[in-house]
């Protein structure tokens, strides 16, 4: 069996109409910086992004086979694929591999359709639930504290992109493996929106 690897920090949240991601920019090899500018937030459709850890091969396997089940299904029916149709079918490619060649991922899907926002959660066994808010990785345990204490389903948008943000640099001040930076993804009626945040903003901020 493969070695698992969920040496990053990613999160997520839903407020009103609006899903936000986040996640660090390294990538680990053992104790080993490999990278200090990878993309943890894959684009999957203009309304819809997913957020990986784990094993990079697997991870990125993953991401190629859900953006094939989006042009697919629009391609036959004519129409998007939801959020939770979407969901549902990458959890199913996950159990059926699991006693054979498991991937290695823990995965949160963002996006917004016709149902409004939503946020999903999955991980190697095919497991799917649907949260409010979740965080994923070696530094989530940190993560998921500040989401914890910080979130209310009435926050605003930029207030929740600034739980996003916290949460994930808490992480890179506390876990070895979390670090560089923060990408912030919103997908919400105006559409799909990213932004990095550096290091140097990160660290400045810790600062008393």
């Amino acid at each position: 069996m493969k070695k698992a690897e969920s040496k990053t920090t990613t999160v997520g949240l839903v407020v009103g109409d609006y899903v936000v991601l986040a996640a660090d920019k390294r990538a680990t090899a053992g104790p080993m910086v490999y990278h200090k500018a990878v993309k943890k937030i894959s684009r999957i459709t203009d309304y819809a992004a997913l957020t990986i850890s784990g094993l990079v091969a697997d991870a990125q396997y993953i991401v190629e086979y859900a953006r094939f089940l989006a042009r697919d299904y629009e391609a036959e029916t004519g129409k998007p694929i939801s959020v939770g149709a979407l969901a549902s079918r990458i959890s199913l490619v996950l159990s059926v591999y699991l006693r054979y060649v498991p991937f290695i991922v823990q995965l949160l899907l963002g996006g917004r359709d016709h149902t409004g926002a939503s946020l999903y959660y999955m991980d190697l066994y095919g497991s799917v639930t649907r949260e409010k808010y979740m965080a994923t990785g070696s530094g989530s345990p940190v993560a998921f504290g500040v989401l914890e204490q910080g979130y209310r389903s009435d926050l605003s948008l930029e207030e929740a992109k600034a739980l996003a943000f916290k949460a994930v640099s808490s992480a890179i001040m506390r876990d070895g493996f979390t670090g560089e930076g923060v990408d912030v993804v919103v997908i919400g009626p105006q559409g799909y929106m990213e932004e990095t945040i550096p290091l140097k903003r990160i660290v400045e901020e810790a600062k008393p």
